[in-house]
C-alpha cells in the first residue's frame, strides 16, 4: 500500500470541510469534560456577548487535525500541531480548513494551516502541523 504523505510536495493543499452541528458543543463536552456554560447553554452566550454558544476551541482544532489524518490514513503520521483560535466557531457554521505544505525534508511534512467559517471569516490561523512518514504504513 502506498502511503500518501510520501506522496506530498511542496505547495500541495490538502483540504476538507465539517459542518457544526447544532449540538456539537455538547456532544464534545460529553467527551472533553469541557461543560463550560458559554459552549453548552445558547442564552449564557448570549449573555456573556458571544451571540449564542460557542465551540469548543481543542474541537475547531481537532478539525485541522482531522484534515490530516483522513488525508495519510494514519493519526500515528501526526506529530505536532499548534494553532492560533482567531474567532469562535458556531453551532451550524461551516468550517473549511486548508494545510499547505511547506517543505518536506527526512521524512517530515510540515503544512501551514487555516481555517474559515461559511462566511470567509478566519476562526484558526497561525497554525502548522508537522507529520512523519518514517514509520506510516
Amino acid at each position: 500500500m502506498t502511503c500518501a504523505i510520501k506522496e506530498l510536495k511542496k505547495g500541495d493543499i490538502i483540504d476538507k470541510s465539517f459542518n457544526v452541528g447544532k449540538y456539537q458543543p455538547i456532544y464534545y463536552a460529553g467527551a472533553s469534560g469541557d461543560y463550560n456554560l458559554i459552549h453548552i447553554d445558547p442564552e449564557f452566550g448570549k449573555m456573556v456577548g458571544l451571540g449564542g454558544n460557542i465551540l469548543q476551541g481543542l474541537c475547531t482544532m481537532a478539525f485541522a487535525a482531522t484534515t490530516l489524518t483522513d488525508f495519510v490514513s494514519d493519526p500515528s503520521c501526526l506529530k505536532r500541531i499548534k494553532v492560533r483560535f482567531k474567532k469562535p466557531v458556531k453551532p451550524d457554521d461551516e468550517v473549511n480548513v486548508k494545510a499547505t505544505v511547506v517543505d518536506c525534508a527526512e521524512g517530515m511534512v510540515r503544512t501551514e494551516i487555516v481555517a474559515v467559517n461559511q462566511k470567509g471569516d478566519e476562526v484558526i490561523g497561525n497554525a502548522w502541523a508537522e507529520m512523519t512518514y518514517k514509520k506510516c504504513r
